[in-house]
């Protein structure tokens, strides 16, 4: 294994506390898991994942994620997603270091940084040893504090340079560009999520967008893997989910909550997607004790 991959598993063993840990370090989580998981749905938001051991899949619409030991994803634009766990025990622990992208930041490095070629963008990518090291480097401040104020801001730029140089680099470039099209379509997508549980307008969200309709669907589609009905409604269940587990009462009144106009539509969408009718699905979740998996990275 890379020097740097194992020195990392050791730092972020040290200061994990939990499934999810908010570190010192602004913007840098580290995510934990000794039990593998069933599917569990989640909101992407704009982030570099890391995965140093265990192996996870991720699906956003129509594509699946593969991440194994060393690998990472950035996810330039806000999306719902299902996530499970594959590899993970006492032994060896599911863990992976989440990087909250910084726009402003990234805008700042295009002055001077090189076009990239544009790449899939639902491919997972190994790190290679210059991006490990600048984590590395990132990691060891958890065990001098003190530094953090003034080394972070440095390393956090080394990090988010080395991930515009690498293959998943076109997405932030477009996603700092106020002109891009990432950057665009991040304007619809926050729309949606502000009014997921109204009628939208795909005319409305191409205007919002300053596309025509046929590019708005085609760069939706390349940005979040779905369509912009399919993004509501994946929303929808999302939010209906956790409302369900977080006030367990009637699904009808759950499903006018979220949007819907007819409480056994919702039922049916909901079961097609988490495999169980909704009481059910959150009862099954408050039972297993996965409804805390739903913040894991």
């Amino acid at each position: 294994m890379n020097e740097a991959l194992q020195e990392l598993i050791v730092l972020a063993s040290r200061h994990a506390h939990g499934r999810r840990t908010k570190t010192a370090i602004p913007r840098v989580t580290i995510g934990r898991s000794e039990v593998p998981t069933s599917p569990l749905p989640e909101l992407c938001q704009p982030t570099a994942l890391l995965v140093l051991q265990g192996t996870k899949t991720v699906l956003v619409g129509d594509r699946t994620l593969a991440y194994s030991a060393g690998s990472y994803f950035v996810y330039a634009v806000e999306a719902p997603a299902t996530s499970q766990l594959i590899e993970a025990s006492s032994a060896h622990p599911y863990m992976a270091l989440a990087f909250a992208i910084d726009i402003e930041l990234i805008a700042g490095l295009l002055i001077d940084h090189r076009p990239v070629v544009n790449s899939d963008n639902f491919v997972t990518n190994t790190a290679d040893d210059e991006l490990l090291d600048a984590w590395r480097r990132m990691l060891r401040l958890l065990d001098r504090p003190a530094e953090i104020p003034v080394l972070a801001p440095m390393l956090e730029r080394e990090i988010a340079f080395r991930l515009l140089q690498g293959p998943q680099g076109e997405k932030l470039r477009q996603l700092a560009r106020a002109d891009g099209r990432l950057s665009q379509i991040r304007r619809a997508t926050a729309w949606i999520r502000a009014h997921y549980n109204e009628p939208i307008d795909v005319t409305q969200l191409a205007e919002l967008s300053h596309m025509s309709n046929a590019a708005f669907h085609r760069h939706f589609k390349a940005a979040t893997a779905m369509s912009p009905i399919q993004y509501q409604k994946q929303l929808r269940l999302l939010e209906a989910r956790h409302l369900l587990i977080a006030r367990p009462g009637s699904a009808a009144h759950v499903a006018f909550t979220v949007g819907y106009e007819s409480a056994s539509q919702f039922s049916r969408e909901y079961a097609r997607q988490f495999g169980l009718p909704p009481a059910r699905d959150a009862a099954r979740l408050l039972a297993r004790g996965e409804a805390a998996a739903l913040e894991v990275d």
